[in-house]
């Protein structure tokens, strides 16, 4: 896995993407996306940083990072697997879908891979209803997911 930045990097860094987001109206969440982008998650360090700039409190930026369920607290793994949970998919299978992924990756929802080879998450939807059970593989989106393609996503995500 990759190495995590040290504290005062994740601050200046987080700092910097202040600077360019501190003026837009309502600037909480872009902060936290673009902290996300540059981070690929959102660093506990950062959060007093926001906090300070922002003249929140640490509990406020927090409970919006726990509250909203995109936010990662750690680093996702080289893939992102994100796979539908809303209604339609559900009735389509996606419960049993799940089960076979997570019992294929080794992890649950909200997990990594013990390799870094994929983070899976749970959506609740994609706008694919037409096409349920449907998943985001890196923002790809795989519909009609079936044993053949649960088969292609595990072989994908850990060569």
């Amino acid at each position: 896995m990759a190495l995590q930045p040290a504290s005062t990097e994740i601050a200046t860094r987080t700092a910097s993407i202040i600077q360019q987001m501190q003026g837009l109206e309502g600037p909480l969440l872009p902060i936290l996306h673009g902290v996300q982008e540059e981070f690929g998650y959102v660093p506990k360090e950062a959060l007093p940083v926001i906090a300070d700039a922002l003249n929140l409190s640490r509990a406020e930026v927090h409970g919006v990072v726990s509250f909203y369920h995109d936010f990662r607290k750690n680093p996702a793994g080289r893939h992102v697997l994100k796979l539908c949970q809303a209604e339609s998919c559900q009735s389509m299978g996606s419960d049993e879908v799940a089960d076979k992924l997570k019992k294929l990756l080794g992890i649950d929802f909200h997990e990594t891979t013990h390799d870094g080879s994929v983070t899976l998450e749970p959506v609740y939807c994609l706008g694919l209803c037409a096409c349920s059970p449907a998943a985001l593989l890196d923002g790809e989106p795989i519909g009609r997911l079936d044993d053949v393609k649960i088969g292609e996503i595990v072989r994908e995500v850990r060569t």
